[in-house]
């Protein structure tokens, strides 16, 4: 095997953590996309080069901006939340306040052949017409929330509704007329196509509708995810689609992407939800007649996107194209991002998702490139201009631009890799076309995520060949690298590399278990940790190398039964979190000796059987070492132990002892003593004349030490000769037995 190929296989085997040299490679579209971009682009193939050039035109202090229309001077107007507010900006970037709703939300915007702007309010808002910087109420439909507007071929004006999920279409101040009632609960994306058909987006069943005429649509496509976010009509009759929500967006646990404090009221946003409560007015605005809601209350707003909860085999997202023969395919697709808005354009398609605001370029060859990341938690809108491409964006409502040139400078930071364990850095190296416009730097740390406890970025290294890391050793390592032009235009980063060295880390002996077992058995397996009640033979060792009973905080000592004829059989299990391969050494010893005398040395099994009569009766403690010298180095090896709980072995009966029969008719009474040298006394028993065995109790109420005393009385013996048997059993199961004939 190649030493390049050696290296790329053994970074693609996270689990195995041996100390011995490892590597961390990036070389895949699917590795780097995991990273942070700034000003840097990243194609399908895997390759890092400048970004388009990106300029922030307009900084509002609003939560988000939800919307953007283009006016005939290539006007920008931005519909924002939480205040309610529409921004005005110029061709030059140049940024005013137009109006202020009394409503929170501005989620639509459109714009006539007159340059009238017609903005949406939500919740229970109404649809304002903007002319000269003063808005009047154009139209009102009654309705929670104002989702969409599109303007007509004929300059009627359409606009999406929910929570009756329901189409107005709007021909004149406080005309207007329900188009198409879908049976949705919300109308999320309107648009027009070249045919002046009107086209609308669902939720929450994710149907792409065509509208030719009031009360009359066909369903172009039934997508397999929620919503229908976005709708793009393309030049030769084609319909590009975003769809998302695959992902129970809207259910359990939501991460706030803003939250603005201006007054009493609330609402709280997922995704395109929206329930607003007031609880000081004692007011359900969801429900209430908007014309009888107070004027003086200016509503808190909390803007939340939810984190998702990922369903099996179903695509957080989407993007669709359906051909102009109704045909759809499937362009794109994301388990961990939401894209939000299209623009398709000469060079491709481009669409945005709430990636840390990440923008993608689809060329018509079907490749995806990741063209931008403007690091705002979503990029809400696109727009073509003239000057460029312009993107809005969420929790800081954001306007850029990108520009055709590329960025004069870029970052991109890497996934955090974790090592498993403190490692010894190497050499950083990789592969690069105008490698003199890099910089590379690292930074280390023990906790998973970067903060202030990490080292700081290191001095920055520029030999693609390989450079020391100089950053101190620790678990978690992370590297950047800068990007600066040159000659050729942008350096092409294609492949990084990292070498390290973990540290080992020892194994672990989690139990030992001694049982006996019959001649030519299989051995027992290892109990296994944390199971709860084990049989009574099994010894639990913690990972500390403490030996514990696994029902009990106490070391109780072990009796095996009678090894007559039998094998003992200690069985363990080890452990290494390095994935290392060990090697076990066995020693028992007996009570009172000094020095562990070794059964086998260095073996890989994790069982091991002697003879049942090879240890005399006595107590006695096994000793496991475990050793993952297979793997590692002399001086890096790492052992562990762990010692049984004691081990009682006992193969000898106990002595019975009878003393003097005294007889009173059919009544028989007599004393019997019992001794075992090595274990308790457990039970005893009689038999007359060969009938079932009848339980007898020890003297002193408990039959429970080495040495018992116990009182035997038979009455109704019948007159004649009566052979009684006496039995007594041990801890280990060997019976002691004697006999007393009556006559």
């Amino acid at each position: 095997m190649k030493p390049s190929r050696l290296l790329t296989a053994l970074a693609l085997l996270p689990a195995l953590h041996a100390a011995s040299t490892t590597t961390w490679e990036l070389n895949s579209y699917e590795d780097f996309l995991r990273g942070k971009f700034s000003g840097v682009s990243l194609s399908r193939s895997g390759r890092l080069t400048l970004a388009p050039q990106l300029e922030t035109l307009f900084a509002s202090d609003q939560a988000a901006v939800w919307c953007i229309a283009k006016a005939a001077d290539a006007t920008l107007y931005l519909g924002t939340g939480h205040r309610g507010r529409i921004y005005k900006v110029d061709p030059s970037g140049k940024a005013s306040l137009l109006w202020t709703a009394s409503e929170p939300e501005v989620f639509a915007l459109a714009i006539d052949s007159a340059g009238a702007v017609y903005a949406a309010t939500s919740p229970n808002g109404k649809i304002y017409r903007i002319e000269k910087g003063k808005a009047s109420e154009y139209f009102n439909p009654a309705t929670t929330y104002i989702w969409s507007l599109a303007i007509g071929k004929d300059g009627s004006l359409y606009a999406g509704t929910g929570e009756g999920g329901r189409i107005f279409r709007i021909t004149g101040p406080g005309k207007g007329e329900v188009w198409y009632e879908t049976g949705q609960s919300h109308i999320t994306a309107l648009a027009v196509d070249a045919q002046g058909r009107l086209l609308a987006g669902t939720e929450p069943n994710g149907i792409l509708y065509r509208i030719s005429a009031k009360d009359k649509a066909f369903v172009l496509y039934d997508a397999n995810l929620p919503e229908i976010r976005s709708i793009v009509p393309a030049p030769d009759g084609s319909i590009y689609a975003a769809a998302l929500g695959g992902a129970v967006a809207r259910q359990a646990a939501s991460v706030p992407a803003s939250s603005l404090q201006t007054g009493a009221g609330a609402i709280t946003a997922t995704g395109t939800s929206i329930t607003v409560t007031d609880a000081q007015a004692g007011i359900d605005l969801k429900k209430s007649d908007p014309s009888k809601q107070p004027t003086q209350v200016t509503p808190q707003v909390t803007s939340t996107f939810a984190a998702s909860t990922e369903m099996l085999g179903v695509e957080r997202s989407a993007v669709y194209r359906i051909h102009p023969d109704n045909t759809v395919e499937t362009l794109w697709t994301s388990k961990e991002e939401n894209a939000y808005d299209l623009v398709a354009s000469n060079s491709g398609l481009l669409f945005s998702t709430d990636a840390q605001g990440r923008i993608y370029q689809l060329t018509p060859d079907r490749k995806v490139t990741l063209l931008q990341q403007t690091n705002e938690a979503e990029t809400t809108r696109l727009m073509e201009t003239s000057a460029g491409l312009v993107a809005a964006t969420g929790n800081i409502g954001k306007l850029f631009r990108l520009h055709t040139g590329i960025a004069s400078s870029g970052t991109y930071e890497s996934p955090v890799h974790d090592a498993g364990s403190v490692a010894r850095w190497g050499r950083l190296s990789w592969k690069a076309e105008g490698a003199e416009g890099l910089k590379f730097r690292t930074r280390t740390g023990n906790s998973a995520r970067p903060d202030r406890t990490w080292s700081e970025w290191s001095q920055p290294v520029t030999d693609p060949s390989g450079s020391p890391v100089s950053s101190p050793n620790a678990r978690y390592i992370q590297w950047s690298v800068e990007f600066s032009p040159v000659k050729k235009g942008s350096p092409v980063l294609e492949s990084v590399t990292l070498a390290y060295l973990p540290q080992n880390t020892p194994p672990v002996i989690q139990n030992i278990s001694v049982t006996t077992q019959p001649s030519g058995s299989a051995p027992a397996k290892p109990a296994t940790t944390n199971t709860g009640a084990m049989t009574p033979y099994s010894i639990t060792v913690t990972d500390t190398g403490e030996s514990v009973a696994s029902s009990r905080s106490s070391r109780p000592t072990q009796v095996l039964s009678r090894a007559a004829s039998q094998h003992i059989a200690i069985t363990w299990q080890g452990e290494d979190y390095d994935g290392d391969r060990l090697l076990y050494s066995l020693y028992f010893r007996g009570e009172g000796e000094q020095n562990w005398k070794l059964l086998r040395a260095w073996f890989p099994e994790n069982t091991y059987q002697i003879e049942g009569d090879v240890l005399a009766d006595g107590k006695y403690f096994f000793r496991v070492v475990a050793s993952d010298r297979s793997n590692n180095a002399g001086d890096t090896a790492r052992e562990a132990e762990a010692i049984s709980a004691p081990v009682v072995i006992d193969n000898t009966p106990p002595a019975v002892t009878v003393g003097t029969a005294r007889r009173a008719g059919p009544l028989v009474e007599f004393e019997m003593r019992a001794v075992d040298s090595t274990s308790s006394i457990r039970r005893a028993e009689y038999s007359v004349d060969a009938s079932p065995w009848i339980p007898v109790e020890a003297a002193d109420g408990v039959t429970d030490s080495q040495q018992e005393e116990f009182s035997v009385r038979i009455d109704g013996l019948s007159p004649g000769e009566h052979l009684i048997v006496l039995r007594v059993f041990d801890s280990a199961g060997n019976a002691g037995l004697a006999k007393v004939v009556v006559r």
